[in-house]
């Protein structure tokens, strides 16, 4: 039996992240514009089992796999997993991230491999897995990374972090050039979007006054963006600041 992309002739997105707050809104909407869905989930069974149930409601032949993305052993088996089911990658969307906060001076190994490892290392193994495929298609695909405005910023609680999103821009602007002209490369870098109440520690009032456009930026704000680089065809290696113009202070 041919894998299923095979039969059904629908584009397929690879995506790491895709239960998060954000990657749960893309999968989603990247569902509705008529791709089957193939991510990883990582720490909750129970909430992936949840998310794969609300993407395969769009999209029947989506499928999920467990992988810790800070281990490149586990991408190589989660594309090997991949590859038993279709025989296609339109789109790689690489959007598994931590995030908390690491005071300087305070930092401890462990911190720092849980972040880098995790938003550096992982995306650079997922991008190459995927662009290993994409190369030999015949046909344009796409790789999108997830930066962060605080790649230009200069944040001394979350020095791990900011490094780890600055490496993902320039990994993105490698991977660009090198796969030109048949995968397109491109980053988006959210801004300021839906609070966590576990970590943002500013009152919304607070947070939206630092910006320009006076509000704090929606999961909306991303997939519009995302829907946009899906669909363009003469944009790579660039990064899309989604964030309400406040990197204009």
């Amino acid at each position: 039996m041919n894998p299923p992309s095979a039969t059904t002739g629908r584009k397929v997105c690879f995506m790491t992240g895709a239960s998060g707050r954000l990657g749960s809104e893309m999968a989603l909407a990247v569902a509705g514009k008529g791709y089957t869905v193939f991510f990883t989930w990582h720490n909750s069974h129970e909430h992936a089992r949840e998310m794969l149930e609300k993407i395969q409601w769009i999209s029947p032949e989506s499928r999920m796999v467990r992988c810790n993305v800070s281990r490149p052993k586990e991408i190589q088996a989660a594309f090997q997993e991949f590859r038993k089911h279709f025989d296609r990658l339109d789109l790689l969307i690489a959007s598994a991230s931590n995030f908390y906060r690491t005071p300087l001076g305070e930092v401890t190994e462990e911190e720092w491999d849980s972040l880098v490892d995790t938003n550096l290392k992982g995306t650079f193994f997922t991008m190459q897995e995927g662009a290993a495929i994409m190369r030999l298609q015949p046909f344009v695909s796409r790789i999108i990374t997830m930066a962060d405005i605080s790649a230009d910023l200069v944040w001394e609680n979350f020095a791990p972090y900011t490094v780890s999103k600055s490496g993902v821009v320039h990994l993105t602007k490698i991977f660009a050039k090198s796969c030109a002209p048949t995968i397109l490369v491109n980053s988006i870098a959210p801004g300021t979007i839906t609070l966590n109440p576990e970590k943002d520690m500013d009152s919304p009032d607070t947070m939206a006054s630092s910006i320009p456009l006076k509000r704090i930026g929606e999961a909306l704000d991303i997939v519009k963006t995302l829907h946009f680089l899906i669909e363009s065809d003469y944009i790579t290696g660039q990064v899309i600041r989604v964030d309400g113009g406040r990197m204009l202070q």
